[in-house]
């Protein structure tokens, strides 16, 4: 009996140090940098449930599959665009993100109405190819207007893909599904639950919104594909929300983008669909650029950008987020950036769509009021996600202010630098917060108190 206990312990002992030698070797061959808190989570978890904590390593521990790939910085490198911030330029170039260019156009959209014109005006357009790429789509009045655009497009002889995240897609009923497909719809799912491990980890969700006409025209911000984001309904007005149409370099961009994760997902080769002819760069079009971040890139991209944002910014940051949950970091960056005079602004809503974010985001709010910040809280439920920086650099896309937006799930932001599109969305901003109340932090209760710092730590580790 003894030596059976001895035999068991020991072999309990061997499975937690293999359980461990693994974490290290995934964590280190892999590149996978990780926040102090969510190491030890990890290493203590391997300790204390080995035979639970492994297999779930396993299955959602990378977050990291894009390999650093450094080249040599030249003395004198290529001159950076006109307009925009130097530092930005050189921070974005040393982690090898494509340079802001100028585009034939760009188009912000207001409210939902306008976004849903422009988005069935780029899906109506559209001659060669139709890219789609969303994190829901709903079966809902505006899942099944884009479905019969979809359709109609394909009737037209246009080759049509869409993307589909398959936990944001959950309720995705698999008739609309086989519907589309039926109709000559090439549809695919981004990472099922149950998939190939070589393929993926389940964690790592695709949140990128984009469609690409042609190559050449894109629709993209935050917006998800269901009627939420863009229409009234009784009792439910439509969520505050920000997209935009551009035409010229950034779409040629976003349809790479495209070509990338539809491989990731399918294991199939990639197929870019470019313009047939690239226009020449307008001299005085409005300059952006494509800012991807996650699994995909060996750097935590936006993260990068807003932490360095808050140390060059010399007037203003301006944010809105539905859920606030940064690093340390970032946190720390934007206090203090209020102390040594810089104005943080940030709008949240007042009750969100996930309570627990809320929970969890309560001790940022009020160290970041303390600091200084004016924070507000909208009536609204409020998805849109900008950065201002200055008068410089203004952010929009599809990455929220938390830790799965900033460290693990695929994101896309579009920076635009150009003076128009800054005022636009400063503007747009400035009549958001007119319509939102101040924050005032209050010292929570010790269970409340508590109660936030457990929601955050796990909400990080998840």
């Amino acid at each position: 009996m003894i030596r059976v206990a001895v035999l068991s312990g020991l072999g309990h002992a061997v499975f937690v140090a293999v359980g461990l030698l693994i974490y290290v070797m995934a964590t280190r061959i892999g590149y996978q940098r990780r926040h102090p808190s969510a190491a030890m989570g990890w290493v203590l978890a391997i300790i204390a449930f080995p035979y639970f904590a492994v297999p779930l390593f396993l299955m959602v521990g990378t977050r990291k599959f894009g390999r650093p790939v450094r080249h040599a910085r030249l003395a004198s490198g290529p001159p950076l665009p006109e307009g925009g911030p130097a530092w930005a330029a050189e921070l974005l170039a040393c982690m090898e993100l494509a340079p802001a260019q100028r585009n034939h156009a760009v188009d912000m959209h207001p409210d939902g109405p306008a976004a849903l014109r422009g988005l069935m005006r780029i899906i109506d357009g559209a001659e060669r190819s139709l890219d789609v790429c969303t994190f829901v789509f709903a079966n809902d009045a505006i899942g099944r207007q884009v479905a019969e655009g979809l359709l109609r497009a394909v009737q037209r002889g246009v080759a049509v893909r869409m993307l589909v995240d398959a936990v944001g897609s959950l309720h995705m009923p698999h008739r609309l599904l086989r519907g589309l497909r039926r109709g000559g719809v090439q549809v695919q799912r981004f990472m099922p639950v149950l998939h190939n491990p070589l393929r993926g980890r389940t964690n790592l969700r695709n949140h990128r919104k984009l469609v690409v006409a042609d190559g050449e025209r894109l629709w993209s911000g935050g917006r998800n594909l269901a009627c939420e984001y863009f229409l009234d309904r009784p009792g439910a007005p439509a969520w505050v929300d920000l997209s935009y149409v551009a035409q010229g370099p950034l779409a040629v961009q976003a349809a790479l983008q495209f070509a990338a994760d539809w491989h990731a997902a399918s294991g199939r080769a990639p197929r870019a669909v470019l313009p047939l002819a690239l226009l020449p760069e307008p001299p005085q079009g409005p300059l952006a650029q494509w800012l991807p971040s996650g699994p995909d890139h060996a750097d935590d991209t936006v993260h990068a950008l807003l932490v360095a944002g808050a140390y060059h910014a010399r007037q203003r940051i301006v944010a809105f987020t539905p859920y606030f949950v940064p690093d340390d970091a970032l946190l720390e960056a934007w206090c203090l950036a209020c102390r040594r005079g810089v104005q943080v602004t940030l709008l949240v809503p007042a009750r969100s769509n996930h309570r627990l974010a809320d929970w969890a985001r309560e001790r940022a709010l009020r160290e970041l009021s303390a600091a200084g910040a004016e924070v507000w809280l909208a009536p609204h439920m409020v998805h849109a996600k900008a950065v201002l920086i200055d008068e410089e650099m203004a952010l929009c896309g599809s990455l929220n202010l938390d830790a799965r937006s900033l460290f693990l799930n695929y994101e896309a932001m579009a920076a635009f630098y150009s003076p128009a599109e800054v005022r636009w969305l400063s503007d747009w901003c400035a009549a958001e917060i007119g319509r939102a109340v101040r924050y005032r932090g209050r010292r929570p209760s010790w269970v409340r108190d508590v109660g936030e710092g457990v929601v955050r730590a796990v909400g990080f580790q998840l």
